[in-house]
């Protein structure tokens, strides 16, 4: 399927989605190494799934990431690629997905990567 014929929804009563700056900081570990550290994370809650941290690329350490040729579409957020983080082998696969041309209703989190946590370590905030 092509971009062009790509069904772009808009967020709304039916499927809410918001994004809010996390006055917390936010730390990513993988493999017992730190892979982000923030405390400009953003919280993007959609429907009914568990919100989100969307974690600036400036505060990951993207030297651990590894850019794969999985890709995605939401029709409300855009099409995100994926990154692996090696130090976390097998199970840290895909673990990074990021919308480098968000939807304009999301468009705070282009130039943005987030975690599935069941792929890292743990995904801690604590009082910034």
């Amino acid at each position: 399927m092509t971009a062009t014929a790509r069904t772009v929804k808009i967020p709304g009563p039916d499927h809410p989605i918001t994004i809010e700056p996390n006055p917390k900081r936010v730390v990513v570990t993988v493999g017992g190494r730190v892979v982000a550290d923030t405390t400009q994370a953003l919280t993007l809650r959609e429907a009914s799934y568990p919100p989100v941290q969307y974690i600036p690329r400036a505060d990951v350490d993207m030297a651990l990431l590894e850019r794969t040729a999985h890709a995605s579409y939401c029709p409300y957020k855009g099409e995100a690629a994926y990154f692996s983080i090696p130090a976390g082998g097998e199970r840290a696969v895909n673990a990074v997905w990021t919308y480098e041309s968000a939807y304009d209703a999301v468009s705070p989190i282009e130039g943005h990567v987030a975690f599935y946590p069941d792929r890292v370590d743990g995904i801690v905030e604590q009082a910034a």
